[in-house]
């Protein structure tokens, strides 16, 4: 796993042992990054479910000001610590100890222009990750949530309508916004 472009290109990232954490492959956050390009730069990012931190890492390398991650895993913090400290990023960093729903209640942040999100493949419900998505996002944001493509996410959740859904391999990416943007996240103004 490594940073695909950008400030920190190349750069290898560590990941934990054992199934618990399924980190996102280098080809997927290429899609993802390729769809959010004009979305990126100066934003401030919230990964939620955060795992190793790469999508993360991706946004800061890619220009992003500010992201904060959020992840309850000790051995996947200890990654996210170390793959942070990698690419000497911890001042453009928070790292929060903590499950993704209710997060905003506990620790007050954002708001955010990108709420990026990769829940368990297992996962019964994301209206509760999608409610606690859209109650970090500025006006204009953009929710992704990557998912098992088999998995049906909601079209409409917390004031959010889906945009559009990638699949790749046994991933996808459902893009969300709070206004009427067109596929891909884009606002029509």
């Amino acid at each position: 796993m490594r940073i695909i472009a950008g400030l920190h290109r190349g750069r290898r990232l560590r990941a934990p042992r054992g199934a618990d954490v399924r980190p996102t492959s280098d080809a997927l956050r290429e899609t993802l990054f390729n769809l959010l390009r004009a979305h990126v730069a100066g934003a401030r990012v919230l990964e939620g479910f955060a795992g190793t931190g790469a999508i993360g890492l991706e946004a800061l390398s890619r220009g992003a000001a500010h992201v904060t991650f959020v992840e309850r895993d000790r051995r996947a913090l200890d990654v996210l610590r170390q793959n942070v400290a990698a690419c000497s990023a911890g001042d453009a960093c928070a790292i929060i100890r903590d499950d993704f729903v209710g997060v905003g209640a506990r620790h007050p942040t954002g708001p955010y222009d990108l709420v990026i999100v990769d829940p368990p493949y297992d996962t019964h419900s994301y209206e509760p990750i999608l409610l606690e998505a859209a109650a970090r996002l500025a006006p204009g944001g953009i929710v992704v949530v990557e998912h098992h493509r088999r998995t049906t996410v909601p079209t409409l959740a917390a004031g959010l309508s889906r945009q559009r859904v990638v699949t790749a391999g046994d991933s996808a990416l459902a893009f969300y916004a709070a206004d009427a943007g067109d596929p891909g996240g884009r606002r029509r103004d």
